[in-house]
Parts: structure tokens; sequence; C-alpha cells
């Protein structure tokens, strides 16, 4: 039985070492946006007097939600690397609650994957952070023209 990259995401968002010890979760896939979460600890706190979850892990949780994105645009895994992240911070996450972290592929080059990420606690319309992002593709990207949209 082969397995697909859909089938093996629950590894690939909580199976690396950081990932483990930062508790991510795989949270769910709908069409091309894919979820993980962090789990609210005391160790991750950035600032023990509100409560609310460090700046690095956010960052760190959009990073990794849209590698995820990279996979699921490319319908199979690959090493790839993260050649540009961008992270707005709009807000304080709330004190002592999950953060969600949502992310979409929306273009592929043949050497380049192109992503928009989200962090929040209830919805993507609330949002702790935005992500835009560009990862390289170590293969080459193969299937695709150069330009061709993402699935």
């Amino acid at each position: 039985m082969t397995s697909t990259i859909h089938d093996i995401l629950p590894q690939l968002a909580a199976g690396a070492a950081h990932t483990h010890a930062l508790g991510f979760v795989y949270d769910s896939l709908d069409g091309d946006r894919v979820r993980i979460r962090a789990p609210w600890r005391e160790d991750l706190v950035g600032d023990p007097d509100t409560g609310v979850l460090s700046g690095g892990l956010v960052t760190t949780l959009l990073d990794h939600v849209g590698g995820l994105a990279v996979w699921i645009a490319l319908g199979r895994f690959e090493s790839i690397a993260t050649l540009d992240l961008r992270v707005d911070y709009m807000r304080a996450a709330a004190a002592r609650r999950d953060l969600i972290a949502e992310a979409r592929c929306y273009h592929l080059t043949r050497s380049v994957a192109f992503v928009r990420a989200w962090a929040f606690e209830d919805g993507p319309d609330d949002p702790v952070a935005a992500a835009q992002s560009a990862y390289m593709l170590t293969s080459g990207g193969g299937d695709r023209p150069a330009g061709e949209p993402a699935r």
C-alpha cells in the first residue's frame, strides 16, 4: 500500500524533533488549506505576566504550516527550504489559548513555492499574525511549467 501526502500529514506536522518539542499537532486539511495547532503551554509563554505565547513560537508555527502547504500543492513530500518569511504581527495572542495556523500555497514555479499563512485562535478573520513566504523546491519542482498556479 502506497501512502499519499494526505496520509502522512499528521507525522509531518509533529514528527520533527522541534515540532514535537513545541507540541504542534495536525488539525485539518480543507482543499488546499492545511491547519496545525500549537496547544498553549506555560513553557511556551513569552511574557509570564500576560500568559501570551511567544512571538518566536508564532513565527515557527507559520513557517512550518507553510511547508505543509507546499507539500500539499506538490502532492508529495520532498526537501524544501525557507527562502523568505515575512510575518506581520497584528495583535498579541490571547492568554492561555491554543494557537491555530492555516496556510495555502498559492503559486508554484519549477524552483519556488509561494505561501500565505495566518495564525489565530478562533478564525483567520481575526489573525494574531499573517505571513507571506517563499520556499525553495530542491527537486526543481517537477511537473508544472513555470508560472502555472498551484492546484
